[in-house]
């Protein structure tokens, strides 16, 4: 049998890239329109917080075309360090006059004229990463109690202790869907996937009841209209956003609430601004494209060539729109409020990196899935055409040892 060649250039998920690229764009756009105000009022310039957003746009497109070339395998041995270096990392949060605080939250470390980072953006890829390898790895082993469900508890226990450290709620529920969304495909027995579950939403229950401030975001949550200058402060203005903006918006730029009206405007609470200034329409849209970056996501997963593949992409694609859910959840009080940005729209230079990085790492599962496809199937045809050895197609109606009448 001959070799089959294999296609030299990969394949490129273009409905995955065009996705993600128009919710780069998107997010540019609205970061500039509702930074303007408080950028203007903190560094004295309307556009310094737009370029500063469009400077880790750039970084993250090199990050995004660097991982897309890069076989996702390679990944296993930077897996193991990437996971203690991100944990590394969200301990020097907590050490005091090294953390930067803000909002009384500890979660970022700073970085002198650069800004800040924020540790707990880099943790979400590097678990999703550790995870997919850890999970392959252990094969069926992954389905016992010692060999898989107990590692894995301690490992989630270990970051949500520390996320609670830094008052991070928010992460803390998007790290759980990592988790559970790799368990999930790595094969998981379902009573296992029970008891973490019921294990998670107590704990959950139990921070939110430790926190004074968490109770009274879960009474914001019930009554946003009770003490609109005060408690239910934001999620009263950021209503009022997205009432006001009706069908079609009141224009690019036009924003009210982001003259400081609106805590938050262009960071977690951006999405009001998007409602208010493009309407339903625009925020239908948005809402539209989180959901077809979840079908091509989900897709990559099931295409992929191998057990890692498929819960990596799982993992990350799980990661992003489940934030995104949340985020859009907070904002219009469907969910009551914690502080998660909104991926590729909230400005936030470590998020948009991170995120577009993880985009990367889809487009590799992607087309490593596609060239394999396309590798046993033109091995089918080879292996089919090989028993006639490429001569000439039979003549219809013939059987071997037969003559042909003259």
């Amino acid at each position: 049998m001959e070799a089959v060649e294999t296609d030299s250039a990969p394949h490129v998920d273009l409905w995955l890239t065009a996705t993600a690229a128009a919710l780069v764009v998107a997010g540019l756009i609205m970061v500039l329109s509702s930074s303007q105000a408080i950028s203007y009022l903190t560094y004295d310039s309307s556009l310094y917080v737009f370029f500063h957003q469009a400077f880790f746009a750039a970084v993250g497109l090199v990050a995004l075309i660097v991982l897309a070339r890069t076989d996702y395998h390679r990944l296993r041995r930077w897996a193991a360090p990437g996971a203690a270096l991100s944990l590394l990392l969200m301990v020097i949060v907590l050490v005091p006059h090294v953390g930067v605080s803000s909002y009384g939250a500890e979660r970022w470390i700073g970085l002198g004229s650069i800004g800040t980072i924020q540790p707990s953006e880099i943790v979400k890829l590097g678990t999703s990463v550790y995870l997919a390898h850890w999970i392959a790895k252990r094969g069926n082993r992954i389905k016992s109690f010692t060999g898989g469900f107990l590692p894995l508890l301690v490992m989630l226990g270990a970051l949500l202790a520390l996320l609670m450290l830094q008052k991070d709620l928010g992460t803390a529920l998007v790290v759980t869907s990592i988790f559970g969304a790799a368990y999930l495909t790595g094969g998981a027995p379902k009573r296992y996937l029970l008891v973490l579950g019921l294990l998670l939403v107590v704990s959950f229950v139990g921070f939110v009841l430790l926190e004074s401030y968490r109770v009274d975001r879960l009474t914001t949550y019930l009554n946003p209209f009770a003490d609109p200058q005060n408690k239910t402060l934001q999620a009263y203005q950021a209503l009022l956003g997205l009432g006001s903006g009706g069908i079609t918006g009141v224009g690019l730029g036009h924003s009210v609430q982001k003259y400081d009206w609106l805590p938050q405007a262009d960071t977690d609470f951006i999405f009001a601004i998007v409602g208010e200034e493009t309407g339903l329409i625009g925020a239908t849209l948005l809402l539209g494209g989180f959901v077809f970056f979840a079908v091509r996501g989900y897709r990559t997963a099931m295409r992929a060539p191998d057990r890692m593949g498929v819960i990596l992409a799982s993992a990350i694609t799980t990661w992003i729109t489940f934030q995104a859910l949340v985020n859009m959840g907070v904002v219009t009080d469907t969910l009551p409020i914690t502080g998660v940005p909104l991926p590729f729209i909230s400005y936030g230079g470590s998020a948009l990196v991170m995120c577009m990085a993880a985009v990367g790492v889809l487009l590799n599962i992607s087309s490593q899935g596609v060239q394999r496809a396309s590798t046993y199937h033109r091995r089918s045809d080879a292996a089919a055409d090989s028993g006639r050895g490429h001569r000439r197609a039979p003549v219809a109606g013939t059987r071997r040892g037969a003559g042909v009448s003259r």
